[in-house]
């Protein structure tokens, strides 16, 4: 690690001492995870990350169903490094069957340490169907998958990581919690947002407090503006959590990870990257994507859309930033990349703080009277075969 991109906090750090986090007979030194994100969270991403910093870092999430019908994407997304230790998967299934068959697919191949299922996503097209953050609220549903999954997966701890209802007058998360528990899953994690909020408005540490105090037995993990290390010490001073999910706020920073494993040891040290680092990140990002998908341009294509996050608060100028938004080789990118002050250092507050697209609280897209009962209905069943698309979110 460079000491050029580093620097020392000025007030005393907090010295947490968190434990490791220990999911059945795996073990994660540092209590931090990568949550799931569509496009985002791949196998040259996950690379990125993991050089700052130790943690559990988790694939993009994948559909049953895909898997079960070993769909080409479906393999590339749970397709790890050599050396990529442990390997985290994310599944997202509908059907206890389908849920099932995948598990017992990753368990018998040996592809994956840990399975995390995924009972969070508020994508409209998942939950119209009953799929995602919907699906808690069918309790029968819920504790079906949760139960097959953990059976199928043998010695693989399953956990399962979920909002905190459909909106703030159909909480779930503590009933969810609780059966999740009870069918044997290793931890709970817990979005403080509903699925009305989808990712707008500020996440309800208090919720993730009372999941911890409800859930004595297990670990409980908190997920929800986490923008910085100093962030994480703030979430685990308020609720007690064993360890912190992190989405958004590494968006364009994976040396976030080396910054949180730093605050947890108690050390100042933080990740202060000039726009030279930064620009070469986003090289070897590229990199890394054209070699993951075999294909340049696609590789290409792929790191447009980090561009907006890796420099965010930086001074580079609109058309520049455009003109790498749409960039079409690796040879093109590296010539836009040398037209920046590389000798910029770290401009200080404006990188810091949200990052990504929070919008607006959304109306729910749930299915015909979702709401009318906890009890799945024999009608709502046959309509969950749609939920089951090939899609990716969370």
């Amino acid at each position: 690690m460079s000491t050029e991109t580093t620097e020392t906090t000025d007030r005393e750090p907090a010295v947490l001492n968190l434990k490791p986090l220990h999911l059945g007979p795996l073990t994660v030194d540092v209590p931090v995870v990568l949550a799931p994100m569509a496009g985002v969270t791949n196998k040259s991403f996950r690379k990125l990350c993991r050089e700052y910093g130790g943690g559990l870092y988790v694939t993009e999430m994948v559909t049953a169903r895909a898997l079960v019908e070993r769909r080409p994407e479906s393999l590339r997304i749970i397709h790890h490094d050599p050396d990529e230790t442990p390997r985290s998967i994310q599944i997202y299934g509908v059907d206890a069957v389908n849920v099932g068959r995948a598990v017992r697919m990753v368990a018998q191949e040996d592809r994956a340490d840990h399975i995390d299922l995924n009972f969070g996503c508020p994508v409209p097209k998942v939950t119209k169907r009953g799929g995602g953050s919907a699906l808690p609220w069918k309790t029968d549903l819920f504790r079906a998958i949760v139960s097959t999954a953990v059976r199928e997966a043998g010695d693989i701890p399953v956990t399962v990581k979920m909002r905190i209802g459909i909106d703030d007058e159909h909480q779930t998360y503590l009933d969810a919690g609780r059966m999740a528990r009870d069918e044997g899953v290793a931890a709970v994690a817990l979005h403080g947002r509903t699925l009305e909020q989808h990712y707008s408005g500020t996440a309800n540490w208090d919720a993730i407090a009372r999941l911890r105090e409800a859930l004595p037995d297990i670990p409980v993990l908190g997920n929800g503006d986490i923008f910085s290390a100093e962030d994480a010490v703030r979430m685990v001073e308020h609720t007690g959590v064993d360890g912190v999910v992190v989405g958004r706020g590494c968006q364009g920073r994976p040396w976030l990870f080396g910054d949180l494993q730093a605050a947890f040891e108690g050390s100042p040290r933080r990740f202060r990257p000039g726009v030279r680092k930064v620009a070469d990140t986003v090289y070897r990002h590229a990199e890394l994507l054209t070699e993951e998908f075999g294909d340049e341009a696609k590789g290409c294509r792929e790191i447009r859309k980090h561009v907006s996050w890796y420099f965010k608060g930086y001074p580079v100028g609109g058309e520049l930033r455009a003109k790498m938004a749409q960039v079409p080789s690796l040879a093109a990118l590296r010539e836009l990349l040398d037209q920046l002050d590389l000798d910029a250092p770290y401009p200080g507050a404006d990188v810091e703080g949200p990052r990504g697209r929070a919008g607006s609280p959304k109306r729910p897209h749930l299915p015909d009277g979702w709401l009318d009962s906890r009890i799945l209905g024999d009608a709502e069943r046959l309509g969950l075969a749609a939920a089951e698309l090939d899609v990716s979110g969370g």
